[in-house]
């Protein structure tokens, strides 16, 4: 194969994997379009709320990702838009607990413990929205995020029949929210090739936990 050839086929393929990503990336956004909400208010009920885990620091400084998402929980509890509350996230090991630490500060802002239901294995997105169906019996829910999460946490949730909606929260910009967009494109290539492709399934399910549907004190 001549160098032009094989300079010809190369600049092909780059061009053709970049649009395909960029397609899998608006398809994502696409489909979420009509279940996203800004605000509390415009938000409709749902019995539980499902709060999509991240670090409350990073390093010593307070993750703003995880701050905005706490907030919306209180507001959305508070506001009678959820019953009780779904924390989701990674426990990989003792001293790093996103579930516990979540419950922690809601806790502290006035919810009840009954209406708090920790799942320890949602180490991603993927296996956070299955576990909440699969182990929790939630068929519908409102998810806590940001926008671009929102997105993609809603995309999984469309494949497995789940009647999701989002509440996005603020994401915080500048080149740290560039950055964490640019991962987020890759990462939802990923999750298409995780559901149409390999089939990937949460790394654990164990027993059931179910979530009541009538909750044991008033709100």
């Amino acid at each position: 194969m001549s160098l032009r050839k094989a300079s010809f086929v190369i600049i092909t393929v780059v061009v053709a994997s970049l649009v395909a990503i960029a397609a899998m990336d608006f398809w994502v956004t696409f489909q979420a379009k009509d279940r996203i909400y800004r605000t509390v208010d415009n938000t409709p009920n749902r019995h539980i709320g499902l709060v999509l885990g991240t670090s409350k620091y990073i390093g010593r400084t307070l993750n703003p990702y995880y701050t905005y998402r706490i907030e919306a929980a209180q507001q959305l509890y508070l506001n009678n838009k959820v019953d009780v509350m779904l924390l989701s996230g990674d426990n990989a090991h003792r001293s790093y607990n996103e579930p516990w630490t979540m419950k922690r500060d809601l806790l502290k802002a006035g919810i009840p413990d009954d209406r708090i239901f920790l799942d320890y294995a949602g180490f991603r997105t993927l296996d956070s929205i299955i576990r909440a169906k699969k182990v929790f019996d939630a068929d519908e829910f409102t998810l806590v995020t940001q926008a671009f999460h929102c997105e993609r946490a809603l995309f999984i949730a469309d494949y497995y029949d789940i009647d999701a909606i989002c509440l996005a929260v603020p994401s915080p910009g500048g080149t740290a929210g560039m950055k964490i967009r640019a991962r987020e494109t890759l990462a939802r290539v990923k999750a298409v090739l995780d559901i149409y492709v390999l089939n990937e399934q949460p790394k654990f399910l164990g027993p059931k936990e179910s979530i009541p549907t009538e909750t044991l004190s008033d709100n």
